[in-house]
C-alpha cells in the first residue's frame, strides 16, 4: 500500500510545473538596486551635511542575477579609478555621483571577495598611511643622499 501511494505521489509530483520566479535577468523590477540607490542617496546627504562616511557591503546583500548589474550601471563611472596590487588587485572608481565609490577587493587568483560602496571624499584604501608616509620621507632622504654623493653636490 506504501508503495502505492509513494508511486500514485512521485507521478503527481513529477507532471506538476515548477517555476522559479524572481530569478532571471529580465524580471520587470529593480529588485535590489532602486532600495540601495535611495540608501546611497540618504548617505551621501549625511555625508555632505555632516561628514559621516558609509561603507556598504554589496556582497553581503543578497541579488538576482540582474540586480548588481543594475546597480552599477544606475551608478556609472566618474573621472577616477586606480588598482592597488597588494593581497590580490583591489580596483577602486568613483562612480558618475562625485563622493559615491566602489571597491572592489579581489584575491590572487581574481576572485572577488568584497565589493562596498563608500561614500566619501576618498576612500581609505588610497590614503597613505603616517608609518609608510615616515617610511617614504626616510628612503627619499636617503635616495637624495646617494644622488648628492654620485654627484658630488
Amino acid at each position: 500500500m506504501t508503495s502505492v501511494l509513494t508511486e500514485t505521489l512521485m507521478n503527481r509530483l513529477s507532471s506538476t510545473p515548477v517555476t522559479a520566479e524572481g530569478a532571471g535577468d529580465d524580471r520587470p523590477g529593480p529588485g535590489n538596486a532602486l532600495p540601495l540607490l535611495n540608501e546611497i542617496q540618504h548617505a551621501l546627504t549625511r555625508f555632505v551635511e555632516t561628514g559621516e562616511r558609509t561603507v556598504i557591503d554589496l556582497t553581503s546583500i543578497p541579488f538576482a542575477p540582474a540586480d548588481q548589474q543594475r546597480l552599477l550601471e544606475a551608478l556609472g563611472r566618474g573621472e577616477v579609478e586606480a588598482t592597488i596590487n597588494a593581497l590580490g588587485p583591489t580596483r577602486v572608481w568613483e562612480t558618475a555621483f562625485p563622493g559615491v565609490w566602489l571597491v572592489d577587493h579581489r584575491n590572487t587568483e581574481s576572485a572577488r571577495l568584497i565589493l562596498q560602496v563608500e561614500v566619501t571624499d576618498v576612500p581609505d584604501i588610497l590614503k597613505a598611511q603616517p608609518e609608510d608616509v615616515a617610511d617614504g620621507m626616510a628612503a627619499l632622504q636617503e635616495r637624495i643622499a646617494v644622488l648628492a654623493q654620485e654627484t658630488g653636490a
